[in-house]
């Protein structure tokens, strides 16, 4: 009988020895040396309780095997997936801002048309007094008009999964709202709703409320017919067979809607307040672009984009713990 590391391995895990002391061991020894592919007999495997046991050489190498194997498994994964999903942004965001810095520099551009970076980091601590209230308001009518956005289109995506000549009569009216420019609807919605954040809210309405329709839709209409079927069977209700199967099958559809909702919401804020607004990261832009002060335009650029990015940081981390069955991301090398 061959005395191999695997054997021992599994030995010494079903048996639970790697937290017991060497004298606390049943007696591990044998009459010959099992290194180097030689073998036991099974007549000179000592037992314990009736059951064949390794040598001390293959206790002790087995241990060693599976120390080295857990010192791996805590190391490795932590570096290659925490490390590097942090190293990556960071590195490509260093890489843009030194090609932006070189461009600015010896790229014969204008200041007025590219400051350089140092530039837009003064303006960043210089006007800090204007974005930061600024940005207030743009990431309060993004917040409301996700959250409104992300109901009205759930809630007729359910409908029209509910009742199907609902999706007949609605759905063209949807289409057509996306294939208007939002430049187009602006200035009527500022005319309808006022200057004030009124008009905001519904331009990032009307941004996002797509997105979260159609992927809900797809998604309620994509469940598996056989559950459907074993549904049917047992007397499901179309209201137990809603709530219980067709909405929890959709969630990772919707939380695609809403991921790509909570990127562009933002857009539909900034184009209301460049339409018509008192305060707001697209006022700023505007203002500063009428006066030239590229390098404060540049910073609430900056200041947009960094909230959009923690924006949907967020919801993507939200979306994650919420829908604990889906597998997390895997991470493409």
């Amino acid at each position: 009988m061959t005395c191999s590391i695997h054997m021992t391995v599994a030995w010494v895990q079903s048996h639970r020895l790697r937290g017991r002391r060497n004298d606390a061991l049943p007696h591990l020894s044998c009459d010959r040396i099992c290194s180097e592919g030689r073998g036991h007999d099974r007549n000179h495997l000592p037992s314990h309780r009736g059951v064949a046991m390794p040598c001390g050489w293959c206790i002790e190498a087995a241990r060693a095997t599976m120390r080295a194997a857990q010192v791996g498994a805590m190391t490795r994964p932590v570096f290659s997936r925490r490390g590097m999903a942090v190293l990556r942004p960071v590195l490509t965001c260093a890489g843009l801002v030194a090609l932006w810095g070189a461009l600015a520099r010896w790229g014969h551009v204008p200041p007025y048309m590219l400051p350089a970076p140092d530039a837009v980091a003064r303006a960043l601590w210089s006007g800090r007094a204007q974005l930061e209230p600024a940005a207030v308001t743009t990431l309060e009518e993004t917040l409301l008009g996700l959250g409104i956005g992300v109901g009205a289109g759930s809630a007729l995506a359910i409908a029209m999964a509910l009742w199907a000549p609902l999706r007949r009569w609605v759905m063209p009216m949807v289409l057509l709202s996306q294939a208007v420019p939002v430049f187009a609807l602006a200035p009527l919605l500022v005319l309808w709703f006022g200057f004030g954040m009124a008009s905001k809210v519904v331009m990032a309405v009307l941004v996002i409320f797509f997105p979260v329709t159609s992927a809900l839709g797809d998604g309620l209409r994509q469940t598996e017919a056989g559950w459907m079927d074993l549904a049917r069977t047992m007397g499901a209700t179309r209201w137990r067979v809603l709530v219980h199967i067709r909405l929890p099958a959709a969630m990772p559809a919707f939380a695609t809607g809403v991921r790509m909702a909570t990127a562009i919401a933002p857009i539909g804020a900034v184009v209301g307040e460049w339409v018509g607004a008192s305060s707001g990261l697209g006022f700023l832009m505007q203002t500063a672009n009428t006066r030239f002060q590229t390098d404060l335009m540049f910073a609430a650029l900056a200041v947009l984009a960094v909230m959009t990015v923690l924006l949907w940081w967020g919801v993507d981390r939200l979306l994650a713990r919420a829908l604990y069955w889906q597998p997390p991301h895997a991470d493409i090398d």
